[in-house]
């Protein structure tokens, strides 16, 4: 038996890094996926490891930040599954780059509708289907860079720590509809989001991330989807409104990246889009 068998799972952002390695576990455990995200061929390969994987899943095409996009995408997993029980707010990107001053308002906007207002949707939408079923767990990709100054850039960083109180409050609110809301905070992972940014592709970002924190490895999208994994499972069934911190150990050492992130005012938009 799975962790998972019978529940069935939407995953935002699941084309690529953390998301799609949460939906090939998810799948594992007995899951029905609906893989959500604006990248069509990588979302129909993670479909095709998910099933290689012994689940079910579909593709569907969505922008995180449009509310009739979000809705249309539990609507899916209602259609072709029959129900909800597990929503995982993951899709992000950077976003706006660059010193305080020099941020546009626009970008600013950007970056706030992808990675905070996509979560506030997700939540929304997700309550209806899973009252009617006696509850369900929601989780969203939150960051230590939301918990911790100079740990990422600087609106990514403000939008992040509004996933964790977001997440609070939703916790709170929607606990006596047995539905549990949680966010992680990953910290240095080595996906195709992060490698984008850095010369020299998957090895040297893996070797730079390898001296961030006190285990000395790059984080990888499966350590995320170990999280995730327990957070939607029964085993955590009496677990909601927390940030889980998912980082090797550097929150606990207290590492700063600030010059990491000393940018020129820039974008940084999906992994799979050229900025």
């Amino acid at each position: 038996m799975g962790r998972l068998d019978n529940k069935v799972a939407v995953i935002t952002g699941a084309a690529s890094g953390m998301g799609r390695a949460t939906a090939i576990r998810f799948a594992g455990e007995g899951a029905a996926v609906v893989i959500a995200d604006l990248n069509q061929d990588g979302g129909e390969a993670a479909v095709r490891e998910c099933r290689e994987n012994g689940g079910r899943a579909v593709f569907h095409k969505a922008d995180v930040s449009d509310e009739t996009q979000v809705k249309a995408a539990i609507d899916r997993a209602l259609g072709e599954f029959g129900r909800l029980d597990i929503t995982f707010n993951n899709a992000g990107l950077g976003g706006a780059l660059g010193p305080l001053e020099d941020i546009t308002v626009e970008n600013w906007d950007r970056t706030f509708a992808i990675l905070l207002r996509s979560v506030f949707l997700g939540i929304k939408h997700s309550i209806p289907p899973m009252r009617k079923i006696g509850g369900g767990s929601i989780i969203s990709t939150a960051s230590i860079a939301g918990i911790l100054g100079q740990a990422g850039p600087l609106v990514y960083s403000v939008a992040k720590a509004a996933v964790v109180h977001l997440t609070k409050c939703a916790a709170a609110e929607l606990g006596k509809e047995r539905i549990r809301v949680n966010c992680i905070c990953p910290g240095g992972i080595n996906t195709p989001l992060l490698r984008k940014a850095i010369p020299g592709g998957d090895a040297a970002a893996a070797q730079l991330l390898a001296n961030f924190q006190p285990i000395p490895r790059a984080g990888v999208g499966d350590d995320i989807a170990g999280m995730a994994l327990y957070l939607a499972s029964d085993d955590a069934a009496w677990v909601t409104g927390t940030a889980m911190v998912v980082d090797g150990g550097f929150v606990a050492r207290g590492n700063s990246l600030q010059s990491m992130f000393e940018l020129p005012a820039s974008w940084s938009g999906p992994s799979f889009e050229k900025d």
